[in-house]
């Protein structure tokens, strides 16, 4: 398929913006080489060993483990932990840094990622909202308390079976800790954190209601489709275009654009329309 026109379109709406958002899911990690669990078998090929226990990502990522069995709770997100922890982001961050740089205006990040990967790129923190929270911070299990705090944990796993050799707890109350992450079926999840980024994404979006902003989407399916109903909330104030990169479920309707393809695929194509420097 040729894209060579959407390319030098999505290149020059960039050219013209005055603010932009960039908005991602978990297609956006698949090229710094993280799994996107997307269905049963993209998890189990993931995380083979719990195809033997019969456990999908939604069953793995539930918070009562943490409180029926915490080494097995822990063995799934000290994992995670440790992948993001060593995982380098791909060149389409710095792509986007670059040109966050190029824009009189100013720039946000929302993501569905836990991964913490905008900030491991050098994203500034006060311009980033993480809807669903980070692996990066933890918080009490009961909750004791609204402290969130950050994951400064060392956390090996069994690989085999999936359990933690070792339980992070509250310094408040010493009862088990757990990521400040939005699982299925939560009710313990402290939000205030996510909260917080949201308050100052709103105060974003009144500063540049008069601009013309853009929105670029990256990686963001319709299984969790948090992300695409916000790139698409966004995208029917006037002015604001939308550019959607994403492999399988790139379609949005005009004036947006769609580029069926992978984030850093996406992402470099776009690139190569913009002059250079």
């Amino acid at each position: 398929m040729d894209m060579s026109s959407t390319y030098r379109e999505a290149a020059s709406v960039l050219r013209e913006a005055e603010a932009l958002v960039i908005t991602a899911g978990a297609g956006m990690g698949v090229d710094s080489g993280l799994p996107d669990f997307r269905g049963d078998h993209g998890f189990w090929k993931a995380y083979p060993m719990y195809a033997r226990l019969g456990i999908n990502f939604i069953g793995a990522a539930n918070p009562e483990h943490f409180e029926q069995d915490p080494g097995f709770g822990w063995g799934f997100y000290g994992h995670r932990t440790n992948l993001y922890r060593e995982t380098v982001p791909h060149h389409g961050f710095h792509l986007l840094q670059r040109w966050q740089e190029r824009l009189a205006g100013e720039s946000f990040v929302v993501t569905s990622n836990v991964d913490g990967q905008f900030q491991k790129a050098g994203f500034p923190e006060d311009h980033i909202l993480e809807v669903h929270g980070s692996i990066h911070h933890l918080q009490c299990l009961k909750p004791c308390s609204m402290a969130i705090w950050p994951n400064g944990e060392t956390i090996l796993v069994e690989l085999t079976t999936m359990r933690a050799e070792h339980i992070p707890l509250c310094p408040h109350c010493g009862s088990v800790a757990r990521p400040n992450i939005l699982m299925f079926g939560d009710y313990s999840w402290l939000a205030n954190r996510s909260h917080a980024q949201e308050e100052r994404f709103d105060m974003f979006l009144g500063r540049n209601r008069q601009r013309r902003l853009v929105v670029i989407e990256l990686g963001a399916g319709s299984a969790i489709p948090t992300i695409r109903h916000l790139s698409e909330r966004l995208g029917q104030r006037p002015g604001v275009r939308v550019i959607r990169i994403n492999p399988r479920e790139a379609h949005i309707g005009s004036p947006h654009l769609s580029l069926p393809v992978g984030a850093l695929e996406g992402l470099t194509g776009i690139d190569a329309c913009l002059p250079a420097g």
